[in-house]
């Protein structure tokens, strides 16, 4: 293995550096860097030029500034990277920290709920391959896939930010309207619970009723502009997130994976009122480690109680404590958020990553942050959940047919246990190579976007940099994106081997 990652290590480093030669040949022949100076009528015209051909060693021939930029690259290596100035004199280090900070984070939080959304969507199609809800999701992935992302993101700014924003300002919704939304909502949650007809429709006259009769309560209570929920709600959704993943995997009666999972349950609630006060002025640093702590406890008792199925009780009773330690921290943001609204009337942001001079407390600037990353996120993540959705759809019927799942069901192994145990892990190595080019892939997407919502980010940089005939600033981008395109095609490499034993380098 490890003579393999040199191996690819190595032919990685010459197809980076063919590629940005090639990048940079392209940025210096695409225009005149001086152009804009040439026309100009300022008495200090030749002055900016010379310090301008200064500042990108235009004097100099291409090879050498090429060679020049490449020998900064090198220096990262010793910790001193050297990228050049942009046109303006600036240093692009300074540049593309700022940038890759906003970028990154956008481009991250896409690809983790494409990824969960998109694999879970491709898991109920392909069980219920041909069925009512395989054909509408086939056509809502489609469709999702063929959008054009400057018009996607319009829409979202139209509806979810301007629309809502205004909505907000005197939250009501009439009684046929949230009599629409339950039948709507019942349909969906009929197709995808399934089961006999009898079912199905007690299924869909539930949730029709229900569903209405929760938006006109909230409404009453002004959740929207004064949200609730307090530890009875964490409790409760916490042990139905026990008892469902529970009897998802193992099943109910297996009380060695069950009982760790509701200890876990109590130790939430004991977390919520042991950090209330705590979590009211909090730090980045408590939320990690309070994160981390909320992981690692339930999985060490999920593991001493486990026995023979202690990795199974250890990653429920993890997930259980994730799930509890974020409804905690969500309880929090909803007691931050009227304040919010106080201090940011319309809190659906259109432009930029953050509101200049916002001021407030920590939960007023996360609250900030994560309302302007909303819709850029939405816009990729829809974008990339089709292709999670149909590459695993796809993947998981063509595992179905394998011989090994017939022998798995023919022993009379449950269909929960032929399903996730046997067939969604072989299913998963094409998805494997999918994340790793999706996650570069977002980052070079994320130029329109960027533009469209006014983000700082990667793209705005690569953008200018290109308009300008500036090398430096779209080095820069393509050294981040190349080098993420190559380290995670390789890392879905070894990845292959952990999935699946029988795959070696």
């Amino acid at each position: 293995m490890f003579k393999y990652i040199l191996k690819r290590l190595g032919s990685a480093v010459g197809v980076l550096f063919a590629a940005s030669l090639l990048l940079y040949i392209l940025v210096i022949n695409s225009g005149d860097p001086l152009g804009d100076l040439r026309e100009s009528n300022a008495k200090n015209r030749e002055y900016l030029m010379q310090q301008r051909i200064d500042y990108m060693n235009l004097d100099q021939p291409w090879y050498l500034r090429y060679l020049t930029w490449l020998g900064g690259v090198g220096r990262c290596f010793v910790g001193s990277c050297d990228l050049g100035k942009n046109i303006n004199g600036v240093d692009v280090g300074d540049i593309l920290a700022n940038a890759a900070s906003s970028t990154l984070r956008l481009v991250l939080l896409a690809t983790v709920i494409a990824a969960i959304l998109g694999i879970s969507i491709g898991v109920l199609t392909a069980v219920r391959q041909y069925s009512g809800l395989d054909y509408i999701v086939t056509f809502l992935t489609f469709l999702f896939f063929s959008l054009p992302v400057f018009w996607a993101a319009v829409l979202l700014k139209e509806y979810m930010a301007i629309g809502y924003n205004n909505w907000l300002e005197d939250p009501e919704i009439s009684i046929g309207t949230t009599i629409v939304i339950g039948i709507v909502a019942g349909l969906i949650l009929q197709m995808l619970l399934a089961g006999s007809l009898k079912r199905r429709g007690l299924t869909f006259l539930i949730t029709a009723v229900f569903v209405p009769l929760l938006l006109q309560y909230s409404l009453w209570l002004n959740f929207y502009r004064y949200p609730q929920m307090g530890p009875a709600v964490i409790v409760v959704l916490t042990l139905l997130l026990a008892l469902s993943a529970t009897a998802m995997t193992v099943g109910l009666k297996e009380k060695r994976v069950l009982y760790p999972a509701l200890i876990t349950v109590v130790l939430v609630l004991g977390m919520y009122y042991a950090t209330f006060w705590m979590l009211e002025t909090p730090s980045t640093w408590l939320l990690i480690i309070g994160g981390i702590l909320a992981v690692a406890i339930p999985a060490l008792i999920g593991k001493f109680m486990g026995g023979r199925l202690s990795k199974t009780a250890a990653s429920i009773s993890a997930l259980v404590g994730f799930v509890g330690g974020g409804l905690t921290v969500l309880d929090h943001i909803f007691r931050a958020w009227p304040g919010f609204l106080d201090l940011k009337g319309r809190p659906i942001g259109t432009i930029g990553s953050s509101t200049a001079n916002l001021g407030g407390s920590y939960w007023d600037t996360f609250l900030d942050n994560a309302t302007q990353l909303l819709l850029p996120t939405i816009v990729l993540a829809i974008i990339s959940l089709a292709s999670y959705s149909r590459y695993t759809r796809s993947s998981m019927l063509e595992v179905q047919q394998q011989d090994y799942i017939r022998t798995a069901r023919s022993k009379g192994l449950s269909e929960r246990t032929v399903i996730f145990r046997h067939a969604f892990r072989n299913a998963l190595i094409p998805i494997t190579t999918i994340a790793a080019f999706d996650f570069a892939g977002l980052i070079g997407g994320a130029v329109v976007t960027e533009t469209v919502f006014g983000w700082k980010g990667m793209g705005d940089m690569f953008n200018t940099g290109l308009h300008a005939v500036d090398p430096a600033p779209v080095m820069a981008f393509f050294l981040v994106t190349g080098t993420a395109a190559v380290l995670f095609n390789l890392l879905a490499d070894i990845v292959y081997a952990l999935l699946d034993p029988r795959i070696r380098v």
